[in-house]
């Protein structure tokens, strides 16, 4: 994986807080994990931990080798320090607090994508990868509307214009189909929203298209509606051409996935049975000592 990938705040990465016990294993700080992770307050950072440990149990894993409880000394002013309660977390710990973190705060979205899709060390079947996939990034998808119709309310887009302006960037990805004519196109009932229909790749695809637009709104200081709306256009043809260069499939064309509903339904009935790998599954217990041990 690449450093790039990293979940990072300021110039502190997730990899640069890693230390190592007493039995040479690596493992992290709840405290130092906490404000990485994009919680200002120890009390739902903790809740977070909790929902993982149990995770944890239900993934066929032992949370007493992943979760330590552990104490931190901080300093209060007149040279004095007192002790605070903390966690030693083994990497899956992290992973599985990403799981079951807010899904709202980026940090959270970032370090989902890190652990969970690309699964370091975690042995997902390949459907289940898929679904866990597909359904962070329709999250991520829906976080990333809601922060671009703000951008567009900032851009002087009034609240009357938003479906017009959105419909903007569907015809520009979508070769001049809005919202209702994709649906129509793709035999998906009116009622439905359309992005719970997309797959991975379509999903990524608008995405792009609506983070790039609310980068492009800020930096060129849009403050017209109607070219809010041009913007918008615009950007979803330059993310059209950039699939006709690679040689993607056209997004119209993209058949119609499964509705997101029962794939996080499918997700949450059948908690995943993760097999680590032997030196994985000791977390922070480090390797086995009986293991250098001669066998007769």
């Amino acid at each position: 994986m690449s450093a790039k990938s990293l979940p990072v705040k300021g110039n502190i990465s997730f990899e640069a807080l890693k230390k190592l016990n007493e039995h040479g294993a690596e493992f992290w700080s709840a405290r130092e994990l906490q404000p990485l992770l994009g919680y200002s307050q120890w009390r739902r950072f903790e809740e977070a931990i909790h929902r993982a440990m149990t995770s944890c149990q239900q993934s066929g894993n032992n949370p007493d080798y992943h979760f330590a409880g552990a104490g931190k000394m901080v300093e209060i002013g007149s040279g004095s320090a007192r002790k605070i309660g903390d966690y030693h977390l083994s990497r899956f710990a992290c992973y599985l607090i990403a799981q079951n973190g807010d899904p709202r705060k980026p940090e959270i979205a970032a370090a989902q994508k890190y652990f969970a899709i690309q699964a370091r060390r975690q042995e997902l079947s390949d459907e289940l990868a898929a679904d866990l996939e597909r359904l962070e990034i329709r999250k991520q998808t829906s976080e990333e509307f809601k922060a671009l119709s703000g951008a567009a309310r900032d851009a002087g887009v009034q609240d009357r214009m938003f479906g017009v302006f959105h419909d903007a960037g569907y015809k520009g990805l979508y070769g001049g189909l809005g919202n209702e004519s994709i649906k129509q196109r793709k035999g998906i009932p009116k009622k439905e929203n359309l992005m719970d229909r997309m797959d991975t790749t379509e999903l990524a695809a608008n995405q792009f298209r609506m983070t790039q637009t609310r980068d492009k709104l800020a930096r060129t200081q849009v403050k017209s509606q109607q070219q809010a709306i041009q913007t918008h256009e615009a950007v979803g043809r330059e993310v059209r051409e950039a699939i006709k260069r690679i040689g993607g499939t056209m997004p119209e064309n993209i058949p119609p996935a499964e509705h997101i509903n029962e794939v996080e339904k499918r997700i949450k009935s059948t908690p995943p049975l993760i097999e680590l790998e032997e030196k994985d599954a000791k977390g922070l217990v480090g390797k086995d000592e009986t293991s250098n041990e001669e066998q007769p």
